[in-house]
């Protein structure tokens, strides 16, 4: 059964879960911590600020169209000509079932379903929008499929693909083998292993790349801790640690390049990281288990997901405050997934419900909450505007 129209009413964000902030009220902005436990950095790099970082992009990544937005390029309807041919379709990894359920966004209905190897966690488009790739993280396998029909081909043998980015530049795919404690560098193509990047933390599971290319912070949820990669040497160049007991989640650039946002779990609710300094800029109250994070189309807001507490938080990118929070009727456990082509719809995975759920964006109107395998995690809509990727379930510019 697919219910829809319910109604997700705007409400203030609910109580912390873990390490509360200790600011009052859901649209405080905490100041960087000062101990030297809380928000310490070892850092080597002397990099450029916002506003000469796009001059000084990665070579081989392509300019961005608009310096001050960089998601410009993930605007409504602004497809690809690679993708325009491809289904509209949305591609649910069910972790504990080890298959994929695929959605057709018009009837809320599952139109295929196949297995694939075991503890799939996320589905990511390639860098040149061609390929999906799914990641069995326990099966040590990528599934690729073909987003023109929506069929799987032949698995590649893969270590431990929890996740999957792709350089800006296109040149490598990063798995990000979270057991294995390291980051991958592998041909975007065939997958074969080119470099191997031990990192100095526990659970290592998602990163942004700067406006620049040149540098990622990467989350590593078990250590509370963010790293610093230089993207064209290859290394771990710094760390930052974050308050003891956070988990940190999901990783977004903001559009002016200016800062990277990171979702905590335990902190319920989202750090604001100055990408120029690697140094924490205030923390804003989302809700509990604060997870994944999405632009919207438009890019005035980002979507935070708290799978903790079953809502969804818009984040305002130009006052860095909470906007609205949206309450899924009945609860739930929303996860990660991504925001429709057009931008009127956010997918989300509910993680603990074997559901998902489909949100209208204009009003936070719970549209279809559909059933689905075990462990839904990773969802990935597809296609989605942007003139390439670079991965998890789909990040664009």
């Amino acid at each position: 059964m697919v219910a829809v129209l319910a109604l997700l009413p705007g409400c203030g964000a609910g109580p912390d879960q873990g390490r509360a902030s200790s600011r009052d009220g859901p649209q405080a902005v905490a100041p960087a911590p000062t101990s030297a436990s809380e928000g310490s950095v070892a850092s080597t790099t002397g990099k450029p600020g916002a506003t000469t970082a796009v001059a000084d992009r990665l070579s081989g990544m392509p300019p961005p169209l608009d310096p001050t937005n960089l998601y410009a390029a993930d605007g409504p309807g602004r497809l690809s000509q690679v993708v325009r041919g491809f289904r509209p379709l949305v591609y649910v990894p069910n972790s504990e079932s080890s298959s994929v359920d695929v959605i057709d966004p018009e009837t809320f209905r599952i139109v295929r379903h196949f297995a694939v190897g075991r503890q799939p966690q996320h589905v990511t488009p390639s860098w040149d929008l061609r390929r999906l790739w799914v990641g069995n993280a326990q099966g040590n396998s990528l599934t690729p499929i073909d987003p023109r029909t929506g069929a799987p081909g032949v698995p590649v043998r893969v270590e431990d693909p929890y996740n999957l980015y792709f350089t800006p530049d296109g040149r490598f795919a990063i798995v990000v083998a979270e057991r294995l404690r390291r980051l991958d560098f592998r041909d975007p193509h065939t997958m074969k292993l080119r470099h191997v990047l031990p990192v100095p933390c526990q659970g290592v599971n998602h990163m942004d790349f700067s406006a620049s290319g040149r540098y990622a912070v990467v989350s590593c949820e078990f250590s509370g801790m963010l790293l610093e990669m230089d993207v064209a040497r290859r290394r771990i160049v710094g760390t930052l640690r974050l308050r003891r007991g956070s988990m940190p989640q999901d990783v977004k650039l903001s559009p002016d390049g200016r800062f990277f946002y990171v979702a905590d779990m335990a902190a319920g609710g989202v750090w604001l990281v100055d990408g120029g300094k690697l140094a924490l800029d205030g923390f804003v109250h989302t809700g509990a288990g604060a997870h994944g994070l999405y632009a919207s189309r438009d890019a005035r807001y980002l979507y935070v997901s708290n799978r903790g507490e079953g809502s969804v938080s818009l984040l305002s990118f130009r006052t860095r405050k909470l906007a609205r929070t949206w309450r899924l009727p009945g609860g739930g456990s929303p996860d990660m997934g991504g925001v429709s082509a057009d931008g009127k719809v956010l997918w989300l995975s509910g993680r603990y419900h074997a559901e998902v759920y489909a949100i209208d964006t204009s009003s936070g109107r719970l549209l279809a909450r559909i059933p689905v395998g075990r462990g839904p995690h990773g969802l990935c809509v597809y296609p989605q505007p942007g003139r390439y990727s670079l991965g998890h379930t789909g990040v664009f510019r």
